[in-house]
């Protein structure tokens, strides 16, 4: 059974369409990168916890704030082609202001085998998004995200 993830993708509607809500994955691995280097906030599912409550949990462990009350959406799931992981994931329409964040941290050796643990924040920045900018920067398999939103969003009421 592949390892699970779930997360939830705010939206905002502006003048100019919509920005969805993403996040630079921290960590010195990740630090020079940019073009596929984003994620939706979103984490690995305890054991017997529900997708959903795992999606809010992991929001607010990597950004710090909890989830705006508003009502979610499911956009499916997907497998992400990098690990083989099944991220499930909910949007939902929300202004939140990136400078509000404080992330979450974890702790990895580094350098490598130096024996040295170190803490990094787990996302390093966050941005508002337009959808050409999200499919850009996310993660290959969440770009399916970005397209599934767009749809339910232009689907008649």
């Amino acid at each position: 059974m592949p390892k699970r993830s779930a997360g939830i993708l705010l939206y905002r509607r502006t003048g100019d369409g919509v920005e969805l809500l993403a996040g630079h994955m921290g960590g010195p691995l990740w630090s020079s990168k940019d073009e596929h280097a984003w994620s939706i906030p979103k984490g690995e599912l305890d054991p017997d916890e529900e997708p959903l409550a795992a999606a809010r949990r992991e929001f607010t462990e990597e950004l710090g704030l909890p989830v705006p009350d508003v009502d979610l959406v499911g956009l499916g799931e997907a497998v992400q082609r990098s690990n083989g992981k099944l991220v499930t994931i909910w949007a939902g329409e929300a202004d939140l202001d990136p400078a509000a964040v404080v992330p979450g941290t974890f702790t990895m050796q580094w350098p490598p085998r130096s024996g040295t643990l170190r803490e990094f924040p787990e996302i390093d920045r966050v941005a508002w998004l337009s959808p050409d900018e999200a499919r850009t920067k996310l993660v290959k398999g969440q770009a399916v995200f970005v397209d599934r939103l767009l749809e339910l969003l232009s689907a008649p009421a």
